[in-house]
This record gives structure tokens, sequence and C-alpha cells, in this order.
């Protein structure tokens, strides 16, 4: 996981949290996120490269459109990443985090 972007592991949370995710799908998702527009030119490349790393699979859907899944490899990086980032944050506010109204 260290050798990913921030942006890459942007794209392996927001893979991982939906279901057999086309390509459009993560983009739309990225892009709710950072509130701005992701270009093709970033976002397909960056998941080529987790493709390589062994962190996602890339399936097609149909002729023209691919899907996206975490490997076991990637489900694993990515839960690494939540306990450590967990492992640093004080008590308080992991309670407060926990204690936070569920998304409508």
């Amino acid at each position: 996981m260290m050798d990913l972007t921030a942006f890459q592991r942007d794209l392996l949370f927001t893979t991982f949290g939906l279901e057999e995710p086309k390509g459009v799908e993560v983009k739309e998702a990225v892009e709710r996120y950072y509130g701005s527009d992701v270009l093709h030119g970033r976002l397909y490349p960056n998941l080529d490269a987790l493709v390589e790393k062994g962190l996602v699979e890339k399936g097609s859907h149909d002729h023209r459109t691919n899907k996206y899944m975490l490997t076991e490899r990637g489900k694993q990086q990515l839960k690494s990443r939540i306990e450590w980032e967990l492992s640093n944050v004080p008590d308080g506010i992991k309670t407060g985090i926990r204690s936070l109204p569920e998304r409508q």
C-alpha cells in the first residue's frame, strides 16, 4: 500500500464500496467524493496500475465496458490500511466517529 498514490488508495476504497463497478461508476463515485471532474486519462491508467499490482481484477462487463473488483490481496491491503489509520486516531475521536449518524 505504501507504493500507491492517494488517488489509487481512493480508487481501492471506491471500488470496494461498489458492487461489480464499471469504470464509469468508479469515476462518478470518485467525482462525488472529490467534488470535481476526474479525467479518463487519470482514472483508467490508475485502475490499470492497481490491476498490475494485483490489487484489482479487471473483467469484461460487455464488449465495451470493463468491471473492476478488489482481489483478496487488495482487500487485505485495504484492511491493513484501515487498521493502521485507526491505530493512529485517539480513542476520543474513534468514539465520535462510531457515533456518527448513518448516511441517508
